[in-house]
């Protein structure tokens, strides 16, 4: 009988290893299909990597800037919704005069700006200065567009760090 407990308990461990290993490969596929979205996005829109220069510097498109803000607005809220990313899209498209495609891949390279600012608090006052920089002050009025259709679909109310980000694009479109 202890054999037979024995041998089901082998069993048992070897099952779980095996949809543990079947895990680690789903997950690993996911972060290489990741990756490749990220990098066909960078090569549609025409961005090149650049040694020691920050990537939002070597922005040239200010829909890209746009969209890159309009994702850092959406990640300061705590937890973002389908909704808000939906409206966010939708915005991204109608403002910015996009595709459905350019849209999707333009809001995937935002969020890789985000992250390599290292979050939303950082990237809002680089990606606003080099927005500024890019356009001037024509481009305030479709991001404005873009924030607030995002700011909508949430409960219409902005969190304590939307408003100072808000502030901080203001600040570099220099906006009393």
């Amino acid at each position: 009988m202890h054999i037979i407990l024995g041998l089901i308990g082998l069993a048992t461990a070897a099952y779980f290893l095996v949809i543990r290993a079947r895990n680690a490969a789903h997950v690993a596929s996911d972060l290489s299909d990741m990756a490749r979205d990220v990098r066909s996005a960078a090569r549609r829109f025409g961005f090149k990597r650049q040694t020691n220069i920050h990537p939002v510097e070597t922005i040239e498109d200010p829909n890209l800037a746009i969209a890159a803000l309009g994702t850092a607005f959406v990640e300061m809220d705590d937890l973002p919704t389908k909704e808000q990313r939906d409206a966010l899209n939708a915005a991204v498209r109608d403002q910015l005069r996009m595709s459905a495609t350019d849209a999707d891949e333009s809001l995937i390279l935002g969020h890789w700006f985000v992250s390599e600012c290292h979050g939303p608090e950082t990237a809002v006052p680089r990606l606003s200065r080099k927005l500024y920089k890019l356009d001037g002050q024509a481009s305030f009025e479709p991001l404005l567009s873009v924030v607030t259709a995002t700011a909508q679909a949430s409960n219409g109310d902005l969190n304590a760090k939307q408003r100072e980000a808000l502030d901080e694009i203001r600040r570099a479109f220099r906006i009393k």
